[in-house]
């Protein structure tokens, strides 16, 4: 009887879902610029020496884009003028994630003038800042260096795990240059500030290489880090869901056995707890049924005042707000129609069912809940499975732009929404 383990290749799934596939040759101008020795010594390389060559280039380019900025920022309400890497990379909402490391979370909400819950630490989950202190005691190190430290090493594992990702659906070349774009990614930068992004992207990728693999049961203790780490439980639930009811209704080509169907069905259910599980910890802990979501309203508040959460709304609010009717509304609705059609595009099509299905319930769960403005740049990031569409065409020049641009997008990334300028209301 299967228990969840991974399938053999006689009797894996599909070949969309679940294949390894023979990997693809290095095209002719890349091995032209290569010497052989060079070409030989790549040949013989552990794949994760490749992955992490790619790893600590890519943080030479981003470190040194920070420095630049660093170096010209002006005194602002973290730090004074010209600050040290590890002070500038934990500005923003690195400073609520050290106050929750070192002073924990709020026992009373704290309420403004207008008599409605003022922004506080209850938006903030516990996972990174947990790991941040223990490295903090282990090591003796202050908050910032830890932080920084603790981003490096979870990126590090996020790019390796995301390598094995995207060789179960990709060739080994188009698997590397998707890494590649994972290092270098516009928003690249914040894998080494003090956030929680490389902890959870981590923990995500992790998680996705166990649903391709069908490790159902290791499925349980990753999900209730991530839970813990970024807000995730009711998207990776709805995600489960839709592998859940597409394994039953493909069952005859691809077996669904009652064991895997019980854990699968229970992992799914785990899922959904876990996303209940810090507003219902904030609940208690202050009191307050509606303490972490009015915690999280208090952020948008500055944009259209003090509004209940009512699903699917924020968006076309965000829409109108930014571009007035019906323009906004108009935009927001491409974008939905646009979002749904890239999932079926071919390239798309070619990360298999699973990845698909995490996309479409990432995506909806920011639509139903999420405010857009200049940090919904940052919660896209949970979508990089889409860089393995991106990374499959071969052209040598279409890859070394698409590179570049990347890299100008860190730039752009770090001018608009990290560098702090006066009363700054672009937050990354």
């Amino acid at each position: 009887m299967s228990t969840g383990a991974p399938l053999r290749p006689s009797q894996g799934p599909p070949l969309e879902q679940g294949r390894v596939p023979v990997p693809a040759a290095r095209p002719p101008a890349v091995r032209r610029m290569l010497p052989a020795r060079w070409r030989a010594r790549a040949r013989l390389a552990p794949w994760w020496a490749a992955v992490a060559g790619i790893w600590v280039l890519s943080r030479l380019v981003t470190t040194t884009l920070v420095l630049i900025l660093a170096r010209v920022q002006g005194a602002n309400p973290w730090t004074g003028a010209s600050p040290g890497y590890f002070d500038f990379a934990n500005i923003w909402d690195a400073r609520w994630y050290n106050i929750v490391a070192t002073s924990g979370y709020p026992a009373v909400l704290p309420i403004t003038s207008s008599g409605h819950v003022g922004e506080n630490a209850w938006a903030f989950l516990p996972g990174y800042p947990a790991v941040v202190r223990v490295v903090m005691f282990l090591s003796g190190a202050p908050w910032a260096p830890a932080a920084v430290i603790v981003s490096l090493a979870f990126s590090l594992g996020a790019a390796l795990l995301f390598y094995r990702v995207m060789l179960r659906v990709q060739g080994r070349g188009t698997a590397l240059f998707a890494v590649v774009l994972f290092c270098v990614a516009p928003l690249a930068p914040i894998l080494q500030f003090g956030y929680a992004e490389s902890m959870y992207l981590f923990f995500l990728t992790l998680a996705l290489l166990l649903l391709l693999e069908r490790r159902y049961v290791l499925l349980f203790p990753v999900i209730a880090v991530m839970a813990f780490t970024r807000p995730s439980g009711l998207a990776f639930a709805l995600a489960l869901g839709f592998h859940v009811v597409h394994r039953w209704l493909t069952r005859r080509s691809d077996p669904f056995p009652v064991p895997e169907r019980i854990l699968a069905a229970s992992v799914t259910a785990f899922s959904a707890l876990s996303g209940f599980a810090w507003p219902l910890i904030a609940w208690i802990a202050t009191g307050s049924a509606t303490a972490y979501t009015e915690t999280e309203l208090a952020w948008r508040s500055s944009y259209i005042g003090y509004q209940e959460l009512v699903p699917f709304t924020a968006w076309f609010q965000g829409g109108v707000w930014w571009l007035g009717q019906p323009l906004g509304i108009v935009v927001v609705l491409v974008l939905v129609v646009g979002f749904a059609a890239a999932l079926f595009a071919p390239a798309v099509r070619r990360l298999g069912v699973d990845l698909r299905f995490w996309l479409a319930a990432y995506g909806l769960y920011l639509f139903a809940v999420f405010f857009p403005q200049s940090s919904t740049f940052r919660l896209l990031m949970p979508m990089f499975p889409l860089l393995g569409a991106i990374a499959q065409p071969k052209r040598l020049s279409y890859r070394i732009a698409i590179v570049v641009l990347c890299i100008l997008g860190q730039w752009g990334w770090l001018l608009i929404c990290w560098g702090v300028d006066g009363a700054d209301w672009t937050p990354p």
